[in-house]
Protein backbone atom coordinates (compact mmCIF):
# COMPACT_ATOMS: atom_id res chain seq x y z
CA UNK A 1 0.00 0.00 0.00
CA UNK A 2 1.58 3.57 -1.11
CA UNK A 3 2.16 5.49 1.68
CA UNK A 4 0.75 8.70 2.41
CA UNK A 5 3.23 11.07 1.43
CA UNK A 6 3.54 9.44 -2.24
CA UNK A 7 -0.13 9.79 -2.49
CA UNK A 8 -0.18 13.61 -1.64
CA UNK A 9 2.98 14.18 -4.23
CA UNK A 10 0.87 12.15 -6.96
CA UNK A 11 -1.63 14.62 -6.74
CA UNK A 12 0.32 17.53 -6.99
CA UNK A 13 2.13 15.99 -9.94
CA UNK A 14 -1.24 15.54 -11.92
CA UNK A 15 -2.43 19.00 -11.57
CA UNK A 16 1.14 20.81 -12.75
CA UNK A 17 0.79 18.49 -15.54
CA UNK A 18 -2.70 19.57 -16.57
CA UNK A 19 -1.85 22.95 -16.14
CA UNK A 20 1.26 23.54 -18.25
CA UNK A 21 0.71 24.38 -22.06
CA UNK A 22 1.54 21.96 -24.38
CA UNK A 23 4.39 22.16 -26.12
CA UNK A 24 4.24 23.83 -30.01
CA UNK A 25 4.93 20.80 -32.14
CA UNK A 26 8.47 20.63 -33.80
CA UNK A 27 8.60 22.37 -37.24
CA UNK A 28 11.64 20.74 -39.61
CA UNK A 29 13.57 23.39 -41.18
CA UNK A 30 14.04 22.07 -44.80
CA UNK A 31 17.58 20.00 -45.09
CA UNK A 32 19.68 20.77 -47.66
CA UNK A 33 20.55 19.10 -50.55
CA UNK A 34 23.13 21.23 -51.56
CA UNK A 35 26.32 20.63 -49.11
CA UNK A 36 27.01 24.66 -49.74
CA UNK A 37 23.58 26.14 -49.58
CA UNK A 38 22.39 27.79 -46.06
CA UNK A 39 19.93 27.12 -43.94
CA UNK A 40 17.34 30.32 -43.35
CA UNK A 41 17.45 31.83 -40.09
CA UNK A 42 14.41 32.08 -37.89
CA UNK A 43 12.91 35.87 -38.63
CA UNK A 44 13.29 38.41 -36.51
CA UNK A 45 10.68 41.22 -35.19
CA UNK A 46 11.03 44.49 -37.10
CA UNK A 47 11.46 46.68 -33.87
CA UNK A 48 12.40 46.37 -30.20
CA UNK A 49 9.98 46.68 -27.76
CA UNK A 50 10.63 50.40 -26.59
CA UNK A 51 11.30 49.13 -23.03
CA UNK A 52 14.22 47.66 -24.23
CA UNK A 53 15.52 51.24 -25.58
CA UNK A 54 17.88 53.06 -23.01
CA UNK A 55 17.13 56.52 -24.78
CA UNK A 56 19.90 59.66 -24.22
CA UNK A 57 19.15 63.21 -23.91
CA UNK A 58 18.85 65.36 -26.81
CA UNK A 59 22.36 67.02 -27.27
CA UNK A 60 20.61 70.53 -29.11
CA UNK A 61 23.32 71.89 -31.82
CA UNK A 62 24.76 75.28 -30.75
CA UNK A 63 23.34 78.60 -32.15
CA UNK A 64 24.99 79.49 -35.70
CA UNK A 65 25.71 81.98 -38.10
CA UNK A 66 22.81 81.64 -40.62
CA UNK A 67 24.41 82.17 -44.04
CA UNK A 68 22.81 83.19 -47.53
CA UNK A 69 24.96 83.56 -50.68
CA UNK A 70 23.98 84.35 -54.64
CA UNK A 71 25.95 85.39 -57.60
CA UNK A 72 24.95 85.50 -61.85
CA UNK A 73 26.91 86.85 -64.23
CA UNK A 74 24.21 89.27 -65.44
CA UNK A 75 22.17 89.54 -68.63
CA UNK A 76 24.79 91.39 -70.55
CA UNK A 77 27.79 90.01 -69.68
CA UNK A 78 29.02 86.67 -70.61
CA UNK A 79 31.79 86.18 -68.19
CA UNK A 80 32.30 86.72 -64.39
CA UNK A 81 34.73 88.84 -63.10
CA UNK A 82 33.20 89.16 -59.66
CA UNK A 83 34.69 86.76 -56.87
CA UNK A 84 33.00 85.20 -53.19
CA UNK A 85 34.54 84.01 -50.59
CA UNK A 86 33.12 82.03 -47.26
CA UNK A 87 34.44 80.33 -44.11
CA UNK A 88 33.06 79.54 -41.17
CA UNK A 89 34.19 77.55 -38.21
CA UNK A 90 32.08 75.50 -34.72
CA UNK A 91 33.90 74.31 -31.73
CA UNK A 92 31.37 72.68 -29.19
CA UNK A 93 31.68 70.07 -26.60
CA UNK A 94 33.97 70.08 -23.29
CA UNK A 95 35.63 73.45 -24.94
CA UNK A 96 33.52 76.04 -27.38
CA UNK A 97 34.67 78.94 -29.11
CA UNK A 98 32.53 81.79 -30.48
CA UNK A 99 30.72 81.13 -33.94
CA UNK A 100 33.63 82.48 -36.15
CA UNK A 101 33.58 83.16 -40.13
CA UNK A 102 35.44 84.93 -42.96
CA UNK A 103 33.55 86.72 -45.81
CA UNK A 104 34.80 88.11 -49.01
CA UNK A 105 33.18 89.67 -51.76
CA UNK A 106 35.88 91.04 -54.68
CA UNK A 107 34.61 92.31 -58.44
CA UNK A 108 37.14 92.83 -60.63
CA UNK A 109 38.49 95.21 -63.28
CA UNK A 110 40.57 95.42 -66.28
CA UNK A 111 38.45 93.32 -68.68
CA UNK A 112 38.02 89.69 -69.12
CA UNK A 113 41.20 87.49 -68.19
CA UNK A 114 42.49 90.88 -66.04
CA UNK A 115 39.37 91.37 -64.36
CA UNK A 116 38.70 87.41 -63.33
CA UNK A 117 42.20 86.86 -62.55
CA UNK A 118 42.44 89.73 -60.22
CA UNK A 119 39.69 89.21 -57.79
CA UNK A 120 40.21 85.57 -57.49
CA UNK A 121 43.70 86.43 -56.53
CA UNK A 122 42.89 88.68 -53.86
CA UNK A 123 40.05 87.02 -52.27
CA UNK A 124 42.28 83.87 -51.88
CA UNK A 125 45.12 85.38 -50.55
CA UNK A 126 42.99 87.69 -48.23
CA UNK A 127 41.97 84.00 -46.88
CA UNK A 128 44.94 82.73 -46.56
CA UNK A 129 46.32 85.17 -44.42
CA UNK A 130 43.39 86.14 -42.57
CA UNK A 131 43.07 82.21 -41.39
CA UNK A 132 46.58 82.03 -40.50
CA UNK A 133 46.33 84.97 -38.30
CA UNK A 134 43.14 84.38 -36.53
CA UNK A 135 42.78 80.15 -36.28
CA UNK A 136 45.66 79.22 -34.22
CA UNK A 137 44.60 82.01 -31.46
CA UNK A 138 40.95 80.42 -31.78
CA UNK A 139 41.58 76.87 -31.09
CA UNK A 140 44.41 77.49 -28.63
CA UNK A 141 43.86 75.99 -25.17
CA UNK A 142 41.69 78.88 -23.85
CA UNK A 143 43.73 78.05 -20.07
CA UNK A 144 46.77 78.72 -22.17
CA UNK A 145 48.53 82.01 -22.71
CA UNK A 146 48.78 82.11 -26.24
CA UNK A 147 49.11 85.59 -28.25
CA UNK A 148 45.85 86.94 -28.84
CA UNK A 149 46.44 89.42 -32.28
CA UNK A 150 45.18 92.31 -32.89
CA UNK A 151 42.48 91.51 -34.85
CA UNK A 152 42.51 94.96 -37.04
CA UNK A 153 46.23 94.39 -37.62
CA UNK A 154 45.24 91.12 -39.14
CA UNK A 155 43.06 92.29 -41.28
CA UNK A 156 44.98 95.30 -42.43
CA UNK A 157 48.26 92.91 -43.46
CA UNK A 158 46.15 90.29 -44.79
CA UNK A 159 44.74 92.80 -47.56
CA UNK A 160 48.10 94.50 -48.29
CA UNK A 161 49.06 90.97 -48.82
CA UNK A 162 46.08 90.36 -51.27
CA UNK A 163 47.27 93.55 -53.05
CA UNK A 164 51.10 92.25 -53.51
CA UNK A 165 49.82 89.11 -54.75
CA UNK A 166 47.42 91.14 -57.17
CA UNK A 167 50.42 93.73 -58.38
CA UNK A 168 52.52 90.44 -58.60
CA UNK A 169 50.49 88.06 -60.84
CA UNK A 170 48.52 90.59 -63.00
CA UNK A 171 51.55 92.96 -64.16
CA UNK A 172 49.18 93.86 -67.27
CA UNK A 173 47.25 96.19 -64.37
CA UNK A 174 44.42 94.55 -63.40
CA UNK A 175 42.64 95.35 -60.09
CA UNK A 176 39.64 95.03 -58.57
CA UNK A 177 37.72 95.64 -55.52
CA UNK A 178 37.93 93.69 -51.75
CA UNK A 179 35.42 93.75 -49.27
CA UNK A 180 36.04 91.49 -46.12
CA UNK A 181 34.24 90.93 -42.96
CA UNK A 182 35.52 88.92 -40.26
CA UNK A 183 32.62 87.61 -37.75
CA UNK A 184 34.09 86.21 -34.39
CA UNK A 185 31.35 86.15 -31.64
CA UNK A 186 29.20 89.40 -31.91
CA UNK A 187 32.01 91.41 -32.98
CA UNK A 188 32.29 92.31 -37.06
CA UNK A 189 35.69 93.69 -38.73
CA UNK A 190 35.30 94.79 -41.91
CA UNK A 191 38.67 95.76 -44.17
CA UNK A 192 37.63 97.51 -47.38
CA UNK A 193 38.75 99.30 -50.61
CA UNK A 194 37.17 99.98 -53.54
CA UNK A 195 33.26 100.16 -54.23
CA UNK A 196 31.81 96.86 -53.15
CA UNK A 197 29.76 97.57 -49.98
CA UNK A 198 28.92 96.13 -46.48
CA UNK A 199 25.63 96.51 -44.91
CA UNK A 200 24.58 96.17 -41.46
CA UNK A 201 20.50 95.83 -41.37
CA UNK A 202 18.79 95.93 -37.79
CA UNK A 203 14.87 95.71 -37.20
CA UNK A 204 15.08 99.71 -36.99
CA UNK A 205 17.97 100.14 -39.72
CA UNK A 206 19.64 99.57 -43.16
CA UNK A 207 23.13 101.03 -43.01
CA UNK A 208 25.78 100.84 -45.09
CA UNK A 209 28.80 100.65 -43.23
CA UNK A 210 31.49 101.05 -45.76
CA UNK A 211 32.40 103.68 -47.69
CA UNK A 212 32.76 103.76 -51.98
CA UNK A 213 36.46 104.89 -53.06
CA UNK A 214 35.14 105.74 -56.12
CA UNK A 215 35.16 109.09 -58.11
CA UNK A 216 31.76 109.94 -57.49
CA UNK A 217 31.18 109.57 -54.07
CA UNK A 218 34.67 111.61 -53.45
CA UNK A 219 32.57 114.63 -55.79
CA UNK A 220 29.61 114.05 -52.89
CA UNK A 221 31.66 114.54 -50.18
CA UNK A 222 32.63 117.76 -51.62
CA UNK A 223 29.17 118.47 -51.94
CA UNK A 224 29.55 119.31 -56.13
CA UNK A 225 27.88 116.09 -56.91
CA UNK A 226 24.03 115.23 -55.79
CA UNK A 227 23.64 111.03 -54.78
CA UNK A 228 20.92 111.50 -58.38
CA UNK A 229 23.63 113.04 -60.08
CA UNK A 230 25.91 110.24 -59.06
CA UNK A 231 23.74 107.57 -59.61
CA UNK A 232 24.23 108.35 -63.26
CA UNK A 233 27.46 110.17 -63.77
CA UNK A 234 29.37 109.15 -66.93
CA UNK A 235 32.49 108.36 -64.73
CA UNK A 236 30.62 106.66 -61.54
CA UNK A 237 32.43 103.73 -61.95
CA UNK A 238 35.96 105.25 -61.93
CA UNK A 239 37.76 104.17 -58.79
CA UNK A 240 40.69 106.44 -57.19
CA UNK A 241 41.41 103.34 -54.52
CA UNK A 242 41.48 99.31 -55.78
CA UNK A 243 43.40 96.52 -54.52
CA UNK A 244 46.88 95.63 -57.20
CA UNK A 245 46.91 99.24 -58.17
CA UNK A 246 50.20 99.76 -56.15
CA UNK A 247 52.88 98.16 -54.44
CA UNK A 248 51.04 100.17 -51.04
CA UNK A 249 47.52 100.28 -49.78
CA UNK A 250 45.24 102.38 -47.54
CA UNK A 251 43.07 100.43 -46.60
CA UNK A 252 39.65 101.28 -44.63
CA UNK A 253 39.20 98.59 -41.45
CA UNK A 254 36.79 99.19 -38.80
CA UNK A 255 35.45 97.24 -35.70
CA UNK A 256 31.80 97.11 -34.83
CA UNK A 257 29.44 94.86 -32.50
CA UNK A 258 26.61 92.88 -34.19
CA UNK A 259 23.34 93.06 -32.18
CA UNK A 260 21.82 89.86 -31.87
CA UNK A 261 19.19 88.64 -34.72
CA UNK A 262 20.91 91.60 -36.95
CA UNK A 263 21.79 90.94 -40.36
CA UNK A 264 25.19 91.71 -42.67
CA UNK A 265 25.20 92.20 -46.01
CA UNK A 266 28.38 92.23 -48.63
CA UNK A 267 27.62 92.82 -51.85
CA UNK A 268 29.02 93.86 -55.24
CA UNK A 269 28.27 97.36 -57.32
CA UNK A 270 26.47 95.13 -59.45
CA UNK A 271 23.34 94.79 -56.83
CA UNK A 272 23.55 98.14 -55.29
CA UNK A 273 24.17 100.06 -58.67
CA UNK A 274 20.50 99.12 -59.99
CA UNK A 275 18.86 98.12 -56.70
CA UNK A 276 17.51 101.23 -54.43
CA UNK A 277 18.62 100.37 -50.90
CA UNK A 278 14.79 100.86 -49.83
CA UNK A 279 13.76 98.24 -52.18
CA UNK A 280 17.25 96.00 -51.32
CA UNK A 281 15.70 96.78 -47.59
CA UNK A 282 12.06 95.56 -48.03
CA UNK A 283 13.06 92.18 -50.51
CA UNK A 284 15.71 91.55 -46.95
CA UNK A 285 12.62 92.04 -44.69
CA UNK A 286 10.15 89.79 -47.08
CA UNK A 287 11.97 87.14 -47.36
CA UNK A 288 12.07 83.85 -45.26
CA UNK A 289 16.05 83.46 -44.45
CA UNK A 290 19.33 84.82 -45.72
CA UNK A 291 19.72 82.35 -48.68
CA UNK A 292 16.15 83.31 -50.31
CA UNK A 293 17.11 87.02 -49.75
CA UNK A 294 20.10 86.84 -51.70
CA UNK A 295 18.16 85.10 -54.09
CA UNK A 296 15.38 87.42 -54.43
CA UNK A 297 18.33 90.67 -54.63
CA UNK A 298 19.79 88.91 -57.61
CA UNK A 299 16.92 88.15 -59.25
CA UNK A 300 15.80 91.92 -58.78
CA UNK A 301 19.47 92.95 -60.43
CA UNK A 302 18.86 91.20 -63.19
CA UNK A 303 14.99 92.37 -63.31
CA UNK A 304 16.85 96.02 -63.71
CA UNK A 305 18.79 94.84 -66.56
CA UNK A 306 21.91 93.30 -65.25
CA UNK A 307 24.21 95.05 -67.00
CA UNK A 308 27.25 93.82 -64.51
CA UNK A 309 27.96 90.54 -62.37
CA UNK A 310 26.27 90.35 -59.41
CA UNK A 311 27.05 89.26 -55.88
CA UNK A 312 25.49 88.92 -52.83
CA UNK A 313 26.71 87.36 -49.73
CA UNK A 314 24.28 88.04 -46.37
CA UNK A 315 24.66 86.43 -42.49
CA UNK A 316 22.59 86.61 -39.68
CA UNK A 317 24.18 86.23 -36.60
CA UNK A 318 22.51 84.36 -33.56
Amino acid sequence: MPNFLDSILGMFRKKEAAAAPAAPAATSRPVPTDPNATVPLPELPNSLPMDTIKTQPVNMAPKRLVLGVAQHVGRVRTHNEDVLLVFTGELAGLESMPHFGLFVVADGMGGHALGERASSLAARNLARYALEGVLPSLLADPQGDADRPSLTEVMESAMNAANKAVFAGVPEGGGTTLTCALVIGEQVVLSHVGDSRAYIITPDAFEQITRDHSLVQRLQELGQLSAAEAAVHPQRNVLYRAVGQGEGLEVDVDTRRLPSGSVLLLCSDGLWGLVPDERMQALVRQSPNPQAACEALVAAANAAGGPDNITAVMIQVP
